[in-house]
């Protein structure tokens, strides 16, 4: 790889990284081919996408990035994960391959300019998607006004009730 192509890799990855919401370094050492197809599929179907690279080149494209923290684990056979949208549905793909595929290891995260633990990816993982905490958010922002109308509505009822009792009351006697 001569001097320009690398300029245009890190140009490249620069970019990715400018645009990520969520980056996961990852080794990937003993891993099948097919294997790591697999995951590439699976991140692609989720709007994010793994790239294997240099770690000298992955050092300088992560330069004046929010993503600078990860460049202590570029050390290895070294592969980015990087997701463009929702963070969720990338860490899920990424945990769950790593706990099924031995030598898929995450070395570490960062989302939107903050380090994650492999504890806080994992709990990331095991959130919903956002359209799904979307749905929670307006079902309780419309149970209470909901609630609120069946409170008010229960005054009138009380009051037929209250007239109803008066008028069976009075034609008993």
């Amino acid at each position: 790889m001569n001097r320009d192509q690398k300029a245009s890799v890190v140009a490249e990855l620069h970019d990715k990284f400018a645009k990520a919401t969520i980056a996961v370094a990852t080794e990937y050492r003993g891993l099948s081919v097919p294997i790591f197809q697999q995951v590439r599929r699976e991140l692609r179907n989720s709007n994010a996408e793994i790239r294997v690279a240099k770690n000298t080149l992955l050092r300088r494209a992560v330069e004046g990035t929010q993503y600078e923290g990860l460049r202590e684990h570029f050390q290895g056979t070294t592969a980015v994960a990087v997701s463009y949208d929702d963070p969720v549905p990338a860490a899920k793909v990424l945990t769950e391959f790593a706990k099924e595929h031995s030598g898929l290891t995450i070395k570490g995260a960062v989302l939107n300019g903050k380090s994650l633990t492999l504890e806080d990816l994992t709990a990331l993982a095991k959130l919903p998607s956002r359209e799904v905490l979307l749905g929670q958010l307006l079902s309780v922002m419309q149970g209470v006004p909901a609630g609120f109308v069946r409170v008010l509505a229960g005054v009138p009822r009380k009051f037929l009730y209250l007239l109803q009792a008066v008028k069976d009351q009075k034609e008993q006697a």
